[in-house]
């Protein structure tokens, strides 16, 4: 048999192997050779890479409650290459007014959303060394296949020697085009088709969340503790233009404990900073391209005939030069009761505006888990408060009350009943007495 037509069956056997692998919670399956009745002297020998093993899943899916992957540091017994994906699709019945003088609010209906998907693929080259690149195959502000980032984790010395090995004990260093680690809130997010982590339909409405080129280094420490530094880019895509705006690295940094204090208790606390002297173009608060969950809501009828608007329901401050953000969240886990707080400030400026302005955030998310996990019921609440560009002393709240079901580890469904307003905006802003309210019903598998 060639040497082509082996690895076309050797890849086609694994493809083949794939769904079945997917079933099962371990989702490993080897990539095995096509017997062959050439002789063993005539036969060419394989390439390494076709005794790769082939993973189903990928730990870019989550679950609630994770946050920083664990150390993988143990045994190298060849390279593993990990399948990984995620699809969405969602319902939603949703009605918006406003208060705004002469402005024709946008007709929305019940109806099923656009589907969004993801795709992953990592890859363990050695000890402790494993790289992954993150697509997104279709979402609502961008229906090409595109990449949201590709990086490597480094949880191993590469060199055998003692005191290295005794440092990447503790340490991790992740490097290259990837979601920065800043706050807690970005693991329990929709990001596009994975919204599995999320036990709500949306995100916060101040949504930190960015994809950046830098590094992070992350060292554990005793009893839970741990402390992150990291520089990026400041921007969310590489750039080498001299431009009228000074671009200068941004720095982020996260200090906290994550402990299992018995086997009903666990406690978490982290404080996370983020700051950029000047960027030309700092998206923090607005590097979400994949869209929001809300589709439609508080837009008027151009706008929505457009589809000019794709992060409905989120509020975006506009620091988009110069920024400084702390967040600061609390998680308790009591036994089947989980609590998660989003206590944030930020202050920044557009590159054109004279003074810099301040925003802040609060969130509380309760969360009952039912029958083994399988269930839960959750609420959430919401507001933002602050100076948004050209207004100032604004407010948006919002209140959510969800429920999910687990058939599977990896299949979901949930629904969330959902009410937002808008205070303080101008008196022709469609945001001004705005609000929105109803259900949303998502379907999620993610693996």
């Amino acid at each position: 048999m060639k040497p082509l037509n082996r690895a076309l069956l050797t890849t086609l056997a694994a493809l083949a192997a794939a769904p079945l692998a997917a079933q099962t919670d371990t989702q490993v399956a080897m990539i095995t050779t096509p017997q062959d009745t050439t002789p063993a002297a005539e036969a060419p020998a394989l390439p390494a890479v076709a005794q790769a093993q082939v993973v189903i899943g990928s730990p870019a899916a989550g679950r609630i409650g994770e946050f920083e992957p664990a150390k993988q540091s143990g045994e190298f017994d060849g390279m593993q290459l990990q399948i990984g994906g995620a699809f969405a699709q969602t319902f939603q019945a949703l009605d918006h007014e406003t208060d705004a003088a002469g402005v024709e609010m946008g007709k929305i209906r019940p109806g099923f959303n656009l589907a969004s998907a993801n795709f992953n693929l990592g890859a363990q080259l050695a000890r402790g060394i494993r790289v992954d690149l993150e697509s997104y195959m279709a979402s609502r502000h961008h229906n090409e296949f595109w990449v949201k980032g590709g990086f490597a984790t480094i949880d191993a010395s590469p060199f055998d020697v003692p005191v290295l090995n005794r440092i990447m004990e503790y340490t991790t260093i992740r490097a290259g085009h990837m979601e920065i680690n800043y706050g807690d809130a970005h693991f329990r997010r929709s990001d596009n088709g994975n919204t599995i982590r999320n036990p709500f339909i949306e995100n916060y409405i101040l949504d930190a969340f960015t994809t950046e080129i830098g590094a992070e280094v992350l060292v554990r420490g005793p009893y839970g503790a741990f402390v992150m530094g990291g520089v990026t880019s400041g921007e969310n895509k590489g750039d080498i233009k001299d431009g009228a705006v000074d671009a200068s690295p941004a720095w982020l940094g996260k200090i906290g404990f994550d402990r299992q204090v018995s086997p009903l208790l666990r406690l978490r606390l982290t404080g996370s900073l983020y700051t950029a002297e000047s960027s030309p173009a700092v998206t923090l608060y607005g590097g979400d391209r994949t869209g929001s969950r809300y589709w439609g809501v508080m837009e008027d009828t151009t706008s929505l005939k457009a589809g000019t608007f794709f992060t409905n329901g989120r509020v975006n401050p506009g620091f988009s030069n110069e920024i400084r953000a702390m967040q600061i969240n609390p998680y308790i886990e009591l036994g089947n009761l989980e609590v998660f707080g989003v206590i944030e400030r930020a202050e920044g400026k557009a590159a054109t505006a004279a003074e810099t302005r301040e925003v802040t955030q609060l969130a509380g998310d309760v969360v009952y888990r039912l029958f083994n996990d399988k269930v839960y019921v959750g609420g959430r609440w919401n507001r933002v408060t602050g100076d948004f560009a050209n207004q100032t002393d604004l407010t948006v709240t919002r209140r959510a009350l969800s429920a999910g079901w687990f058939l599977t580890r990896n299949l979901l469904t949930k629904a969330e009943l959902v009410q937002q307003e808008y205070d303080g905006f101008a008196a022709t802003d469609i945001r001004n007495g705005g609000k929105f309210n109803g259900i949303a019903i998502e379907g999620v598998i993610a693996f």
